[in-house]
């Protein structure tokens, strides 16, 4: 829970809205290959950002009041001046954790990090030791994560995990929970994977929508069970939705009342990426949501004037199609994750990834099912195109608790990681 003085902090950027999160993307570089990478990360951008200017974007960030960064890549510490980048953020009160891989999180890196004066790393474990490997493109990518996890909680840094939650990682997140609990992780991110970039190229990933009727049961088994009684909180991303029972459950700590307040992209949230490019949030699509670039134009300009920050962050109920333009929660909720609709449909505005809307088709015997139409051009932030059908659900009698999918057999994660 935040202090009082965080709550006043908060009051005061209600009243005038601005930016106080950015992940930046320092880099494309990656020594991973992952399979559901929406960036598709390996090698550095043309023209990514040089020392003096990340510098300078520091001193930005600083002045428009952003509050936390996230340093992201690619793999962030394969920019060899990330540490300079890190500490001057710090030095101005900004702060700062890293996402990351972890395939060469070393030790050296780690204590360069806790030097920096970085608050946490995040490690990504996207499933058990064949599933992440598998996943992530190389074998050993599961063990270097544990290790690397295991030396992060020797330090001062606060120890977090993130997982995406897709078809293959669905049926181990009971068991990725129990590893975080011997892992001494105090915070887990989590979120669905995404139909963008390497993630577009491999539709069978994806959850369906009406999935989503078995996942937040488990979620909120694991919270109850094994998360709150170990201490480890639990941060569902933003495509991670929306109301109905399961809303104060999983997400604001479980307090009644509290709920999804809308997408934050170009209001509270900016993402940068290694050029210098400006989004109102770091995984949308380059196109159309660059609002200019940080090599030659200032941050407080962008975020006053560019449209495409402003989009977002302006639009209303009215801009809602589809099922969310009808739904109960479209004044607050307007659509959800604009990420995972624009990625899926080519514009936000109707988010099929939500429980709220998959209890309501259960109703009426109903379910919707997304398939593929259009495949991705295939470079970084990109998507396809696809179709959303709404069918007969297999029953419309209230589910108790089910088998998961089981897609983590051999066959279909050799299929993945020759994929």
């Amino acid at each position: 829970m935040p202090t009082d003085g965080a709550r006043v902090t908060r009051a005061a950027d209600l009243a005038r809205p601005h930016p106080i999160y950015c992940v930046w993307e320092i880099t494309l570089a990656c020594d991973l290959g992952c399979k559901h990478c929406g960036s598709r990360a390996g090698k550095v951008r043309p023209d990514e950002l040089s020392t003096a200017q990340a510098l300078d974007v520091v001193a930005q960030l600083h002045e428009v009041g952003v509050r936390d960064v996230v340093l992201i890549g690619g793999e962030a510490y394969l920019r060899e001046d990330w540490p300079i980048i890190a500490h001057a953020l710090v030095d101005r009160g900004i702060t700062v954790n890293m996402t990351t891989g972890a395939r060469n999180l070393t030790p050296a890196r780690i204590a360069q990090a806790v030097a920096a004066g970085l608050s946490s790393i995040s490690i990504s474990l996207d499933g058990l030791e064949r599933t992440h490997d598998a996943v992530r493109g190389v074998r050993g990518s599961f063990a270097a994560s544990v290790a690397a996890a295991r030396e992060v909680a020797r330090t001062p840094l606060q120890l977090s995990v993130n997982t995406q939650i897709n078809r293959l990682s669905l049926p181990e997140l009971t068991a990725i929970a129990e590893l975080l609990v011997e892992l001494g992780v105090r915070a887990w991110q989590i979120q669905l994977t995404v139909a963008m970039g390497r993630a577009a190229d491999r539709p069978d990933m994806l959850l369906q929508p009406y999935e989503l009727l078995d996942l937040f049961p488990v979620l909120v088994e694991i919270k109850d069970t094994l998360l709150e009684p170990n201490g480890i909180g639990l941060f569902p991303a933003n495509n991670i939705g929306y109301f109905g029972p399961y809303e104060h459950k999983i997400r604001a700590g479980g307090e009644e009342g509290r709920h999804w307040n809308g997408c934050p992209a170009g209001q509270w949230a900016i993402g940068i990426e290694a050029d210098g490019k400006l989004k109102g949030c770091p995984s949308l699509p380059t196109q159309p949501y660059t609002g200019g670039n940080l090599a030659d134009a200032r941050l407080a300009d962008l975020l006053e004037h560019a449209p495409q920050l402003r989009v977002l962050r302006e639009r209303t109920a009215a801009d809602l199609w589809g099922h969310c333009a009808t739904c109960y929660y479209a004044e607050t909720c307007k659509g959800g994750c604009s990420w995972t609709s624009h990625s899926l449909l080519g514009r936000p505005g109707n988010n099929p990834y939500c429980i709220h809307r998959a209890l309501q088709l259960q109703k009426r015997g109903l379910r919707e099912r997304v398939a593929k139409i259009e495949s991705a051009p295939g470079a970084p932030f990109d998507h396809g195109r696809f179709a959303l059908i709404e069918e007969p659900s297999e029953s419309a009698a209230p589910r108790a608790r089910v088998a998961l999918p089981v897609l983590d057999d051999r066959a279909v994660v050799d299929a993945l990681r020759r994929s």
